[in-house]
């Protein structure tokens, strides 16, 4: 049951809102201070899955869709009342890591599974960071194209993370509708199509917000939004530190070299391993995507952030301490392949 854990983000974030005042921090403040104080100061060891086959990893997962869509409501009927701004600020960051680490992160999992409902919930789950896109993406560009100049989601070495933003986003969403509108070439269909994901999933999207402004009003569509945006720019930050300066070699054939461990950032830190499913045993993941979560191993030969990812996610946001932290750790063959 280790992996409760991950429903304490969503606890702190929602109970913070029902406090009011400062506590609608919450969710911030456990996230990216009480989650690394824990992996600093009180590191211990998880048991591997033994039956990592079982259905409860599963309902753990599908229990997110709940989760993520209870916390968007409940965040929209808690803004309709009187909140100062800062209550609003801070309760639109709090949720939005909501929507990153049990949305968009789940949604990973999920969306790499092959049955009609795990995609479907996988979709559903983008909905509330606007990130529909990620879902074509990820799995027909990313894991194709990753740690080569191809890959928008593979920060170079020296680049800041404020500066693989945009990058990252802009990047992202064009890149799923160049592979979609790729497939439908490569299947004889035309835009518009019932097999034209990209198209349904924008639409759908701009009639759930529509939705929601028309129930709830602009200010309150606004906060709900931004919460969104916070999500987004949480899944980014941890794109950022998975492949930071790590690049595929080109081969003579003109193909890139096959994925390995040594293409992706892994960290075993217990913490960051059980509120976020296993993402942090990347390199695993990258090796084998099909691998569902429980089943994931810490591959020693890969290249291993010397934190876990939430603290490794804070120093991100400090560009110099984050380049003399992990610019030593860039193997030498791989810098000047991927140098901005």
């Amino acid at each position: 049951m280790k992996y409760l854990w991950a429903y304490s983000i969503p606890i702190a974030a929602l109970l913070g809102l029902w406090v009011g005042g400062i506590w609608t921090f919450s969710g911030l403040i456990f996230a990216f201070v009480v989650i690394p104080l824990l992996e600093v100061t009180v590191p211990f060891e998880l048991a591997e899955n033994k039956n990592p086959a079982a259905v409860i990893f599963d309902l753990l997962l599908y229990l997110n869709v709940i989760l993520v869509f209870g916390s968007l409501w409940y965040f929209l009927d808690w803004s309709q009342s009187d909140h100062t701004f800062w209550e609003r600020l801070g309760a639109m960051g709090s949720v939005g890591v909501i929507f990153g680490a049990n949305g968009i992160n789940v949604a990973h999992e999920l969306g790499h599974r092959s049955t009609p409902w795990a995609q479907k919930a996988a979709q559903l789950l983008l909905m509330p960071s606007h990130y529909y896109g990620f879902y074509m993406e990820h799995n027909h560009g990313h894991h194709v194209d990753v740690s080569t100049p191809k890959d928008p989601s593979t920060a170079k070495y020296n680049q800041s993370v404020y500066a693989f933003y945009p990058q990252a986003v802009w990047g992202m969403n064009k890149k799923a509708w160049v592979i979609q509108v790729s497939k439908l070439k490569q299947n004889n269909q035309g835009f518009i199509s019932t097999k034209n994901y990209m198209l349904w999933a924008a639409l759908f999207h701009l009639a759930f917000w529509s939705s929601v402004l028309m129930q709830f009003g602009a200010s309150v569509t606004g906060w709900a939004a931004g919460a969104g945006v916070v999500g987004f720019l949480l899944l980014e930050t941890i794109n950022y530190i998975e492949h930071y300066g790590l690049m595929r070699q080109l081969l003579p054939s003109g193909r890139y070299e096959r994925v390995q461990a040594k293409h992706s950032w892994n960290s075993n830190h217990a913490m960051g391993r059980v509120v976020l499913y296993e993402l942090t045993r990347h390199s695993d993941h990258h090796y084998k995507s099909a691998k569902k979560y429980p089943a994931l191993e810490n591959h020693q030969d890969s290249p291993q952030l010397p934190f876990g990812y939430p603290t490794s996610m804070l120093i991100a946001l400090i560009p110099p301490l984050w380049f003399r932290l992990m610019n030593p750790r860039v193997p030498e063959s791989m810098k000047k392949m991927s140098a901005v």
